[in-house]
């Protein structure tokens, strides 16, 4: 059976954990509603684990987020670096998602670090470029639309030769594609509004500390089907 592979690179807050499951159950749910049957689900540890799945045995791969830092080169963060890069010769089908994103930005040489404006945090729109709304995974979605954002760091300066596909007022880099079928994206489709809600409380602190109020961000915390859908769309391309 062929197997799309999810790449665990950090856990979700505990009491996230507790109540919705890790980052790769949050992935797991959303796949779950349109997995086909040839397909199977497995979740490969990175930092626990120094030794990636062949690529020939895997027909896609999702980078879930982190709590760690991609500036911060940690050893088992370095070591995917150039199994991505086989991974893009290969032509393997991947979506990266928040540190994912940023991770692969990186190892397709962009440059990702603390964004200068700070963190990100709550449901926030989202515009497609015109490459996006003509881009195979991202087109049949909204030219704007919803989505849950948690990150301190961005992709700051783009790999040269992917596409940007969506940004909106903070992040120049929400969605970016660096191949035929390998896309990442910023924000978090995997999260669901109480997710969502969850992140704002435990960052209450930082976010007051940066002038923004997360009783108000915590409020205008809405629906993000949109941005959720693609995951399930991603299957499409594997």
């Amino acid at each position: 059976m062929a197997c799309v592979l999810i790449v665990k690179t950090g856990d979700a807050y505990p009491e996230v954990v507790d109540q919705h499951g890790d980052f790769e159950t949050l992935f797991e749910k959303q796949l779950s509603t349109a997995l086909p049957a040839h397909l199977e689900v497995q979740v490969w540890d990175a930092r626990r684990n120094p030794t990636p799945p062949a690529l020939d045995t895997l027909a896609g791969i999702l980078i879930t987020g982190s709590h760690s830092m991609v500036s911060d080169a940690e050893p088992w963060s370095e070591a995917l670096k150039p199994w991505l890069q086989d991974a893009l010769a290969n032509d393997t089908p991947m979506l990266g998602v928040c540190y994912g994103h940023q991770l692969m930005a990186a190892a397709f040489g962009g440059v990702s670090d603390y964004h200068p404006a700070g963190r990100e945090s709550g449901t926030h729109t989202v515009r497609l470029t015109l490459a996006g709304q003509q881009d195979p995974l991202f087109s049949q979605l909204p030219e704007s639309f919803a989505a849950h954002l948690s990150h301190a760091q961005s992709v700051m300066q783009a790999p040269h030769g992917c596409t940007v596909l969506a940004h909106n007022s903070h992040d120049a880099h929400q969605a970016l594609r660096y191949g035929p079928r390998q896309w990442s994206v910023q924000f978090h489709p995997e999260f669901n509004v109480p997710v969502m809600r969850a992140y704002i409380e435990r960052q209450r602190a930082a976010l007051r500390d940066q002038g923004k109020n997360p009783a108000s961000l915590s409020a205008e915390v809405t629906d993000a089907s949109d941005a959720a859908s693609l995951l399930t769309r991603f299957l499409a391309f594997v």
